[in-house]
């Protein structure tokens, strides 16, 4: 990979990890549904006017944007404002296997012993995590295995849906969650206007960092070095996400690490690692 893309995947990475942070300073002046509603709003406003999709793909996108948009990124902001973000960050990488054991149950894949041991590796880790205490009670823990489980669905569901361009994915499944999530907050949130009127940096910096940096700068980038290197020379720099969180957690927040973090999230990162990098093509590049 050339030194130019090697650097740009490390911005993204940063910008990844910067996201989970992010959050958890956004969460403790804006209420996580609210916050999660402005987000999408800012995102489709931004992108579903310049990307149209056909008629016929709207349902698809409208149960995407039940399972990525409310299941997923909601119960993420949920999770974390009850979560330490390291931690956080390294439970919602259980999606990919999630994604990997739905798709022998759903699609009839095959699981390798390489992809087996990385199963068991991953789900291993989250068990040394919940032994820790990093997290205040088992709700986090679930709430952010459940936003996993999300993705983990949604990727699935991107696999054998229409081809859309990842913008208008983006865009649309925004829009279509906004009405749910506000649905959510008006719900079991209070004082809305009064919340958005009191929020300072941290809440309104975070909905345009989620919206713009995260969603839209970041994920453009991505799929542009997507489009010149193949996924298993990238997934090694996707699996820093959650290390630069931890550090970053460390760093800004004051999050101490302990042996359950150190361990479990190594079990957790390895077992991620082994199932989606396909280390005979890195070796033979």
């Amino acid at each position: 990979m050339p030194l130019r893309d090697l650097l740009l995947g490390l911005v993204i990475v940063l910008i990844w990890a910067l996201n989970i942070i992010v959050i958890k300073l956004g969460v403790e002046e804006l209420p996580p549904l609210l916050l999660t509603t402005l987000r999408f709003m800012l995102v489709a406003i931004l992108l579903v006017p310049f990307h149209p999709v056909p008629r016929h793909q709207l349902p698809f996108l409208v149960l995407l944007s039940v399972t990525f948009g409310t299941l997923h990124f909601a119960l993420l902001f949920i999770g974390l404002g009850q979560a330490e973000a390291g931690t956080g960050a390294l439970l919602v990488q259980m999606g990919t296997p999630f994604a990997t054991l739905l798709a022998v149950l759903f699609l009839g894949e095959r699981l390798s012993p390489r992809r087996l041991a990385g199963l068991g590796l991953s789900f291993g880790g989250v068990v040394v995590l919940a032994g820790g205490p990093s997290l205040p009670s088992s709700l986090p823990m679930a709430l952010l295995l459940l936003s996993a489980l999300g993705w983990a669905v949604s990727q699935l569901l991107i696999k054998k849906g229409p081809n859309l361009a990842p913008m208008a994915l983006a865009g649309w499944v925004a829009l279509f969650a906004v009405p749910q999530v506000a649905l959510g907050s008006w719900w079991f949130e209070r004082e809305h206007l009064a919340v958005m009127a009191g929020a300072g940096w941290f809440g309104w910096g975070a909905v345009f960092y989620t919206a713009v940096m995260s969603s839209i700068v970041a994920y453009g980038l991505w799929y542009g070095l997507l489009r010149r290197h193949p996924v298993s020379r990238l997934a090694p720099l996707s699996l820093l996400v959650p290390v630069g969180a931890v550090l970053l957690g460390v760093v800004l927040l004051g999050e101490r690490l302990n042996s359950h973090v150190l361990l479990g999230g190594a079990m957790v990162i390895a077992g991620v690692g082994l199932i989606v990098i396909r280390f005979g093509a890195l070796l033979r590049r």
